[in-house]
């Protein structure tokens, strides 16, 4: 994919030192959010002596940079900027996929190239990129970078040291090493590389900046050269890993790189006959090799639902929710792993669930941090059933814990009403929750009569054969404006969908819309879990409900808005979601999600239509932007991208790459292999 774009966005400016040395001025600078969360590719080994992850920035260069663990970002960015006499050059950003999570970018200007081949040391935490430029005399060549270390954009301090520059804040340090010929420590929008480039040339060379929101400047001297980016608990434990990375040379890092992902993917399961080209076959591998670079090192089990920072929403964690550990996630995340072959990584992911499973009622956090430690208070059934679910499909393991979260889901007041489903921010009697709970139930008996628990096993079958039989009274309307006949909602407040009861949306929604209105395609669980038969006809009715008022053609294939009047993705211009919007403002509008088309394409194969499901597996590749990563919503017919290709939001999200790899193996199979045989023998006959 190309895009015409500076190589970098210049920050504005502030104040105007004049050029010196010494202590740079203008402290502390502008704090800057992260970068755009649209990633063009994500970098770590396979190792664990090597704890950073960096992304690549689909705009030109490192993004976020992880250490020294996938929890929070120790660096903003680090960019290329190439100058000419009075200007600031702009290009052509080419990003490359290269074997494995390895990425080359090329930035094409006038009279001048520059490629940058990225890696990470399996022997260190250290990020090496690989440099070669090409151009006349008069362009000058430059590496600025802005840390935030410790997951904090705003207290590094900086200085220069020989052969590079250095950074710290608290127990946390990083150095930029490589052949400079000039360095400079400043502050954003102030004192920085930015600021001073924008004339061309360097002017200033600051030798430290007190503490800030730092940026560092190098330049380099053109051709080829390589820079380390290594990070540690000390200064001079992150120059010592730089200049031990360089003198290893990129190109023996780049092969033991290589060969820990090489090795990784023997392991796992052939790839499935079904994927037809070449564009599918390698978005399968990424799809593997973005799920296992997203586990924690120094947690095992503990993956993360993105390595990027979307809109950077949160005041209490700086680098947003998606760096926590979902319960939910996590199940999508082990079910693609399976899908893949890695059942080691899906065990992990298991023992890693009820690990951090809450004593003592036997529920699970909505969110965590990498050690298990709860974030965010809320309670959702789904999270607290899926974890059942997923031991079930593990060969029914962890039989104390998967008893106290069905004993909770019995308990539970007013249960299977749940006070959030799955899209966070309402309350109520929902399809998708409700037909995981089911499921959960029904697994839960499985392992229980394993374990010689007769009592509790007839006691988890009979309340799901309850909610069963009254998940449509519940959530199926026979009065909504949709159609004349029934169709699911989204959710009631009230289990009776025939009621015009209202509720406010959020995520700046409207307010006081009526339940019957709101509608998204989450009771497709219903079929995927085995609770109801594909052929059943509300089911098949409200798919034509959610395709009328929900579906999106685009020129990549048909989407899905998760719900009806979502807020949840960028405002109409493009510009970025914010999360304390005002309900009914209608400042932002959700997009098209890709994961949902894996979801329609698994209720295809439930119904036998696998020229269908194929279609979805097509749209879900051509969603994908360059470097092969799948992102968390695309661009509908409202925007200023081009419909169907990746919006700011999470890119990559690991449940999309999870799904992606379950749809296709399910179409090699011809089955929802994730279904579980004794909820389908059940329900299903």
């Amino acid at each position: 994919m190309t895009a015409v774009l500076p190589v970098v966005l210049v920050a504005a400016l502030g104040l105007t030192p004049l050029p010196s040395g010494g202590a740079a001025p203008g402290a502390p600078g502008v704090d800057q959010q992260y970068l755009p969360a649209s990633k063009s590719g994500l970098l770590t080994s396979r190792t664990a002596a090597s704890k950073v992850w960096a992304t690549v920035q689909r705009q030109g260069g490192l993004g976020e940079v992880f250490y020294p663990t996938i929890g929070g970002p120790s660096a903003r960015a680090l960019a290329f900027v190439v100058t000419s006499p009075g200007r600031v050059e702009s290009s052509r950003v080419r990003t490359t996929q290269l074997d494995g999570l390895r990425f080359r970018q090329t930035f094409d200007g006038w009279g001048w190239r520059l490629t940058a081949d990225y890696t990470t040391d399996p022997a260190r935490s250290s990020v090496l990129v690989d440099l070669r430029f090409s151009g006349g005399r008069k362009h000058g060549l430059y590496a600025v970078y802005d840390p935030a270390l410790g997951n904090s954009r705003g207290g590094d301090a900086g200085r220069s040291v020989d052969g590079g520059l250095v950074a710290t804040d608290g127990g946390v340090s990083s150095a930029l090493v490589g052949d400079f010929t000039a360095t400079s420590s400043g502050f954003a929008g102030v004192s920085d590389g930015h600021t001073d480039l924008r004339d061309g040339r360097m002017d200033w060379r600051y030798t430290s900046a007190a503490a800030g929101s730092l940026v560092q400047t190098a330049q380099l001297r053109g051709g080829h050269s390589t820079l380390a980016l290594a990070f540690g608990g000390s200064a001079e434990e992150a120059l010592t890993a730089g200049r031990a990375s360089l003198r290893a040379g990129f190109g023996k890092v780049a092969r033991d790189y290589a060969y820990g992902w090489k090795g990784y993917l023997a392991g796992l399961s052939e790839p499935p006959r079904v994927l037809k080209n070449r564009e599918q076959r390698r978005l399968w591998t990424s799809s593997a090799l973005v799920l296992a670079a997203a586990e924690d090192k120094t947690h095992p089990g503990a993956y993360v639902a993105a390595p990027a920072s979307p809109w950077a929403f949160g005041s209490d964690d700086p680098s947003g929710p998606y760096h926590l550990v979902w319960s939910r996630d996590l199940y999508q995340i082990a079910t693609g792993l399976l899908a893949a072959g890695d059942r080691a990584g899906a065990e992990r992911a298991l023992g890693f669930l009820f690990g951090t499973q809450q004593k003592p009622d036997g529920s699970f956090p909505q969110n965590s941090q990498l050690d298990g430690t709860p974030v965010w208070g809320g309670l959702q059934l789904d999270e607290v059933a899926l974890p059942i679910v997923l031991a079930y499909q593990l060969g029914g393991g962890h039989w104390a814990g998967v008893k106290k979260a069905a004993d909770f889901l019995l308990a539970y007041p007013d249960a299977p009403f749940t006070p959030q489903e799955r899209w966070e921010n309402q309350s109520g009697y929902s399809p998708n929750t409700i037909a995981t709970a089911i499921a959960g139930l029904v697994c839960a008996a499985s392992i229980a009569s394993e374990n010689g628990d007769a009592a509790s096993a007839g006691r988890y079958l009979a309340t799901a054969d309850q909610w069963r039989a009254k998940v449509k009274a519940w959530t199926v309307t026979k009065t909504g404006p949709y159609s004349s006949n029934p169709y699911f909602l989204r959710l009631t407040k009230d289990g009776k969908p025939d009621a015009g009861t209202t509720y406010d949306i959020g995520d700046s929604g409207p307010v006081d819309v009526d339940q019957r209105r709101v509608v998204d395609p989450g009771f497709l669980d219903l079929v995927r879990l085995g609770v109801f038969k594909a052929s059943d006809p509300d089911v098949r009715n409200s798919l034509r409900v959610v395709d009328k008022q929900l579906g999106v053609r685009t020129p990549n294939g048909f989407f899905w808005h998760r719900a009806s009047f979502d807020g949840f993705g960028e405002r109409l211009d493009g510009s970025q979601w914010e999360y304390d919007q005002p309900d009914g403002s209608l400042l932002s509008r959700g997009r098209a999600w890709p994961l949902l088309s894996g979801e329609r394409g698994e209720y295809e194969i439930a119904a036998g239509d696998l020229r269908a499901a194929a279609t979805r597996l097509d749209a879900m590749t051509r969603s994908a932007g360059p470097g092969g990563m799948l992102p968390e919503q695309v661009w509908d017919l409202a925007g200023p991208g081009r419909p169907g290709t990746p919006t700011f939001s999470a890119t990559p999200l690991t449940w999309s790459h999870a799904q992606y790899l379950r749809l296709a193996r399910n179409l090699d199979e011809r089955r929802v292999t994730e279904q579980p045989a004794v909820v389908a023998e059940r329900y299903l006959g």
